[in-house]
């Protein structure tokens, strides 16, 4: 199987299945002298894991991570870093009935069309456990990021139609609550529709905001690896994204230009600004100084308890109710997940853009 490495000189390879022995990923092109440990990526992990917020799966894992090589007395040592996270709660018998039919809305069908054998169990390399790596190597891309000054963070815009208000957007509010929604208010909405679909057994989608200060001027290549693009790459590999849009997104369609373009002012230190941000940041596949702007667009979770009409392997038409433990809603515990994918696209760019121009090569060895 390809595809599972992302980048060019940040590199990010992602191994393992939901129900086999562990998942790992291996990170190359790492600096040496990062200040690295094991609490600061388990924290990462705990935002994501199973069973960190009643609206997630039941599954209890601890997702305890465990750094194989490339760190050294507390500091990254410019090796390959191997990280792994052992499965110990992972109930296997519990799609065992899956192996002879193909689960609605799932990569059962595809997979098993296109290489002719799957592992069954909660999806195999397909489960949305596999991001669990994703978000260990997206610790240490924030930590590059975080030196540089780059201010990451995500949030759940939306659940179903229930809509964040800027009005009453408080960044402190994103940890305050289970759905990690920074509007309060939203949020118990959002929590009581969580709980309606529950018992309704069924599921719920949403939209996670994105949003990176500081990003410096130019990062991006103008013609295939434009921003958007990679970070295209990037965040459409988290399965359940459907839908991408960076600062006013489908709603440009129908503005004027004269209402779309973002004017230039030089405000009062000398420095380049722009009055709107219509843009999300980007002009011409290139960063331009201003936030970064994007959002996601989320499934809502396709294993639900209610009967569903499927094919079996043989081809004959059953109806089934799908066993396991299944999160109602992705959203909340996919924002790390995105931050992760979205730090590793960042810093895999910042590292090509040091070799951009000629005098940037002069000075690093000059200096």
């Amino acid at each position: 199987m390809s595809g599972s490495i992302f980048g060019k000189l940040f590199t990010v390879s992602t191994w393992g299945e939901s129900h086999g022995e562990a998942l790992g990923v291996v990170v190359d092109g790492c600096p040496s002298g990062i200040p690295l440990c094991k609490e600061e990526i388990q924290k990462e992990l705990d935002r994501r894991k199973p069973g960190s917020n009643p609206y997630g799966t039941k599954r209890n894992e601890s997702d305890e991570i465990h750094i194989l090589s490339g760190v050294f007395e507390g500091k990254t040592t410019g090796t390959p870093i191997s990280m792994l996270v052992y499965n110990k709660d992972h109930h296997s018998a519990d799609y065992s009935e899956i192996a002879s039919y193909y689960r609605p809305a799932h990569a059962d069908y595809t997979f098993d069309k296109k290489y002719g054998i799957r592992d069954y169990r909660g999806g195999g390399r397909s489960s949305g456990r596999e991001t669990l790596s994703r978000v260990a190597a997206g610790a240490i891309a924030k930590k590059i990021l975080s030196a540089l000054q780059i201010d990451l963070f995500a949030y759940t815009k939306s659940i179903g139609n229930i809509v964040c208000s800027e009005e009453n957007f408080d960044r402190e509010t994103i940890f305050k609550n289970k759905l990690y929604m920074p509007d309060s208010q939203a949020a118990a909405l959002a929590e009581a529709y969580l709980k309606e679909c529950m018992a309704q057994q069924d599921s719920a989608g949403g939209v996670i905001e994105c949003v990176v200060n500081h990003l410096p001027v130019g990062i991006g290549e103008p013609v295939f690896d434009k921003l958007q693009a990679v970070l295209g790459q990037a965040l459409f590999s988290i399965g359940a994204v459907k839908g991408l849009e960076f600062g006013e997104g489908f709603a440009v369609s129908q503005l004027k230009g004269s209402q779309n373009n973002d004017a230039f002012f030089i405000d009062n230190e000398g420095k380049v600004q722009k009055k709107t941000n219509h843009a999300g940041g980007i002009l011409g596949g290139m960063s331009d100084g201003s936030p970064l702007v994007f959002r996601l667009a989320f499934k809502p979770t396709p294993s639900i308890a209610q009967t569903q009409q499927t094919i079996t392997k043989d081809g004959e038409n059953v109806n089934v109710n799908i066993k396991g433990r299944h999160d109602p809603i992705i959203v909340p515990r996919a924002v790390v997940v995105v931050e992760a994918m979205t730090a590793i696209a960042l810093v895999d760019l910042l590292f090509q853009n040091m070799v951009s121009n000629v005098q940037s090569i002069i000075n690093f060895y000059q200096s």
